[in-house]
């Protein structure tokens, strides 16, 4: 990998579909970063095990997420696309970082508490953990940029706390990872429920666009979408449906909100729904083509998990040994 460039890393859960949310808060944007930094993107399989998973599904799952990520424009051939769980270094790190972080840090934790609310009858120790191994994922790499919306916020500043503790230490083991603010992307908000985030495991499945949905299914789901009981498409606090859609509409066709109010002037809900949804749809058709080329196509897929698991393992051993070194665990005889 170049080393005039930043390193880059960031990654997504190999469990259900990704939805529309996914894609233009941040898959959408990966695609042109590779040009500014060198870019390593997880399948992040080890992290889905804090829930249960038919093992079936589980593996499906996570070739497709993989072939999402190619089918979304991501080239394997420039950015470095790997399963979390094929690189040992991730397991292996994170125990040794679970020496150097405090309970308390992890105490504070919210996301731990809105899962473990979530999944009362599964609060596991993995799930308690998961900051540690997310902070072992980004201090692997020695990444210098990892892309970070408000929910893991709280994630990369343990991961800064442990390393500069690790460092304080031992010296400049790891690099110091920074947030990257993308320059686009909204936050996408559930279809039903308009004051939350677009989730794949919502139960209610009008209230998410799934990347495979077939079109007859987009257009049906944002016809039903809620709005409010005014007929005036315009952006504002108070109309946090319309404002949502509005948001969806401008990331795929590249209006403003300006342009969209004037577009719709005069026009009802009933028409702006349509035109999100055929928006949509269109902007969805290629992806949703090269996907299944994709998924039909075994032997390619196979030689690029091949290739960017070994490229993800030598960039993993290089730190991994660094500090296996300086925390004096015997060197392994090779």
């Amino acid at each position: 990998m170049s080393n005039d460039k930043k390193l880059l890393y960031s990654g997504m859960q190999a469990t259900g579909t990704l939805t529309l949310g996914n894609y233009l808060g941040a898959l959408k944007n990966w695609v042109t970063l590779n040009e500014e930094y060198e870019c390593l993107y997880g399948v992040m399989d080890l992290h889905s095990l804090t829930v249960r998973q038919v093992p079936a599904d589980f593996r499906k799952n996570a070739r497709s997420l993989y072939a999402l990520y190619v089918a979304a424009g991501l080239d394997p051939e420039k950015n470095c696309i790997y399963y979390q769980s094929h690189v040992s270094g991730h397991a292996e790190l994170s125990w040794i970082l679970s020496c150097f972080t405090y309970m308390g840090e992890l105490n504070r934790m919210t996301q731990f508490k809105d899962k473990a609310a979530k999944h009362a009858d599964n609060i596991n120790a993995g799930l308690y953990t998961y900051p540690v191994l997310m902070a072992a994922d980004i201090l692997l790499y020695q990444a210098d940029l990892v892309p970070v919306g408000a929910d893991q916020k709280q994630h990369l500043e343990i991961t800064r706390d442990i390393a500069q503790r690790f460092n304080s230490i031992y010296g400049d083991v790891f690099t110091i990872p920074e947030p990257y603010i993308p320059k686009a992307g909204a936050k996408i908000m559930s279809l039903q429920e308009p004051e939350k985030k677009m989730s794949k495991s919502d139960e209610n499945a009008n209230a998410t666009i799934k990347l495979l949905d077939d079109r007859d299914t987009i257009i049906r789901k944002f016809k039903r979408a809620v709005t409010d009981s005014d007929t005036v498409v315009r952006y504002a606090e108070e109309k946090p449906g319309i404002s949502n859609l509005m948001d969806i509409y401008s990331c795929v066709t590249g209006k403003s909100n300006d342009e969209i109010e004037k577009e719709f002037a005069g026009k009802g809900y009933g028409d702006f729904k349509l035109a999100v949804g055929e928006a949509v749809a269109d902007e969805l058709a290629p992806l949703q083509k090269r996907y299944e080329e994709l998924m039909a196509d075994k032997a390619y897929l196979d030689a690029m998990i091949k290739m960017n698991d070994e490229k993800a393992q030598y960039l993993a051993n290089k730190t991994l040994r660094k500090v296996q070194k300086k925390v004096g665990l015997t060197e392994r005889i090779r």
